[in-house]
């Protein structure tokens, strides 16, 4: 049994019924790969599932009669840099025939920072993952135009990371004498350090 939050409404038994079947539904397909399930906003489910099987879950998706979820909104990567699985990857896909939201969510650790691209899938998707890998520098396999899309080709490191530093490794300026880019190496005051209050 699980319990959502919502405004007091004439239909929340239905409501409550017909969560709880989509609860057990999930959990009947994913099995072990769910770690949680949780309604969000209102009418939002929002499912945590291990890495491995992104892929598949979201196949599965697409393709079941009573999923249909045929449209991939964006894809989301925040990073928290003292976790162990550091980035956390979200999914929002839709339903146009069901009119039902999904929210899925897995967690990759830094060195294990890969995961097979769903561009076989959702067509849409390209543009989202390369971002995600110019950013954040996690590995989509089988997208076949991983590629940097918004910083130069010769960037070093990955800007959205929150041990990047916020002036970056160089300085990009156009130099009038030469009329050309001109690319210079910042010299940083001081490393990046951990402070220790706890003492």
């Amino acid at each position: 049994m699980f319990w959502f939050k919502r405004k007091k409404s004439n239909c929340l038994i239905k409501t409550w019924v017909v969560y709880d079947r989509i609860f057990f539904f999930f959990c009947g397909i994913l099995g072990g790969g769910l770690k949680k399930i949780k309604v969000v906003s209102g009418f939002d489910v929002e499912l945590e599932i291990i890495s491995k099987i992104i892929y598949p879950t979201l196949c599965f998706f697409n393709n079941h009669s009573l999923c249909l979820f045929s449209t991939v909104i964006d894809i989301i990567c925040y990073d928290v840099p003292n976790r162990v699985h550091r980035f956390s990857l979200v999914y929002n896909i839709l339903s146009l025939k069901l009119n039902f939201r999904l929210r899925v969510i897995s967690k990759l650790q830094e060195t294990y920072g890969q995961v097979i691209s769903l561009i076989s899938i959702y067509k849409s998707v390209g543009w989202s993952e390369r971002e995600i890998f110019d950013f954040y520098g996690v590995f989509f396999f089988e997208n076949p135009d991983l590629r940097r899309i918004l910083t130069d080709y010769g960037f070093k490191g990955f800007p959205l990371r929150k041990d990047f530093p916020l002036t970056g490794y160089n300085d990009i300026y156009y130099n009038d004498n030469n009329k050309k880019i001109t690319y210079k190496i910042l010299e940083l005051s001081q490393e990046y350090r951990r402070f220790n209050f706890n003492k």
